[in-house]
């Protein structure tokens, strides 16, 4: 019996590796959150990690919510927006629920402007919003008067150009240019700099044909230029819409989700569906800014660990070395790290691939099953957000999810096999 149920979850996990790998993530558009993402509505918000109630939120959640309730005109102010926040009006969800993901708070709300992302290998989508840039932030909490211009801003003149720019230049194949960009030096989650340098090498000839100004051209190419993280608004959706394609695989024990609210850490598996197992978030082990220290830290947040998800991000920090010197560590750090991602790991990513290791795959597909009987959690390197709303970025660092995770997720996955007579209880 239990060879038999071994066959059926290797044949399952080799499976979901051959979406994984066949996943052909495109850029082909901008969008409203409100008309592309499925199930948005006028006081839908949505936030990053698994499901978590106001009166649970820590203050970058809760800080990116008041921000978006008044960008949305919902609210004049502060006081009102908590109000409309405790009322029940808002629904509350979270954005994998509706195949998009956040960086940090993640907070994405109707009239937010979003990339559309399609996986041309089985068509689904996923959605991101266009990242805001560096300084006070909705992802981090802020909700001041400069956070919301920036907002309408990049509603009324960044997200309209490039969507123009985009209708000329035509899709971008993204899985092409993240494999690029892993081999000069970036993996995908904490640096973006040769990412955000080809993406405007792709889009700047079609941005100066648009029939905007030049004025608003320019600002435009300034405004990605001076934000290396520009990028990772499309390596996560990217990341997304790959792995949405291993959901419900029966007897698949590989993890098609993790994502963290700043509350818990919570992982998806794909053999049990959409069910969340959480734990409560660790802070992150990092390097601060000056002025700062572990006593400012928010516990983990965001939804940017999709990325170590799919086989980048920490995964691959022996294709970023130079990121060390960010999050903290060594160089051999970094190719530790790397190294011991292939113990829980079920496959050697064919595109995405590290110079320094010979070209070897990045570690792809974790199994909970490989995490359980190693002991070894996976890698994250993360930004580190201020426990108050609105402080934003204090450092960066490394972290793992809580063990129970996977302990609950496994113990869940020997329950269903129980329930559906595999094994005996």
């Amino acid at each position: 019996m239990k060879k038999l149920i071994a066959e059926k979850i290797a044949q399952a996990n080799e499976e979901a590796i051959k979406r994984i790998l066949a996943a052909q993530p495109t850029l082909v558009g901008i969008g409203t959150a409100e008309e592309d993402i499925p199930g948005m509505a006028k006081k839908t918000i949505l936030h990053a990690g698994p499901p978590v109630a106001w009166h649970d939120m820590t203050g970058p959640l809760r800080g990116a919510i008041i921000g978006g309730i008044i960008y949305e005109g919902l609210a004049s102010n502060e006081d009102e927006a908590i109000s409309l926040a405790k009322s029940g009006e808002i629904i509350f969800d979270a954005c994998h629920h509706h195949h998009a993901v956040g960086p940090m708070a993640g907070v994405i709300t109707a009239s937010m402007p979003v990339w559309i992302i399609e996986n041309k290998s089985l068509g689904n989508k996923a959605y991101c919003t266009l990242n805001e840039g560096l300084g006070k932030v909705l992802r981090y909490g802020a909700y001041g008067v400069d956070v919301i211009e920036r907002l309408n801003w990049i509603e009324k003149t960044l997200a309209p150009l490039l969507k123009e720019a985009m209708a000329l230049s035509g899709p971008i194949d993204l899985k092409t240019m993240i494999a690029q960009v892993v081999q000069m030096g970036d993996e995908g989650h904490n640096r973006n700099k040769a990412g955000t340098s080809l993406l405007i090498r792709e889009l700047a000839p079609f941005i100066v044909q648009t029939e905007f100004s030049k004025e608003e051209q320019v600002d435009v190419l300034k405004f990605i230029h001076s934000n290396d993280h520009f990028f990772l608004n499309l390596t996560m959706p990217a990341c997304k819409c790959t792995m949405d394609t291993i959901e419900n695989i029966p007897y698949c024990t590989l993890v098609y989700t993790m994502a963290r609210n700043g509350t818990e850490f919570g992982i998806r598996v794909a053999g049990l569906g959409r069910k969340w197992f959480s734990a409560p978030a660790e802070i992150v082990e990092g390097l601060y800014f000056p002025g700062f220290s572990k006593e400012d830290a928010n516990p983990d947040i965001g939804d940017s660990v999709i990325t170590e998800t799919t086989g980048i991000g920490g995964f691959a920090m022996a294709a970023a070395i130079p990121i060390v010197q960010f999050v903290g560590g060594t160089p051999e750090d970094a190719l530790n790290f790397t190294k011991s991602m292939y113990e829980i790991t079920v496959a050697e990513n064919n595109t995405y691939k590290i110079p320094v290791l010979n070209f070897r795959g990045t570690p792809t597909g974790i199994d909970i099953q490989k995490v359980i009987e190693t002991s070894i959690l996976p890698i994250i390197n993360t930004g580190i957000a201020h426990k108050d709303p609105g402080v934003g970025q204090v450092g960066a660092g490394l972290v793992r999810p809580p063990m129970k995770c996977f302990e609950d997720a496994l113990e869940a996955f020997v329950k269903m096999l129980e329930e559906v007579g595999e094994l005996e209880s």
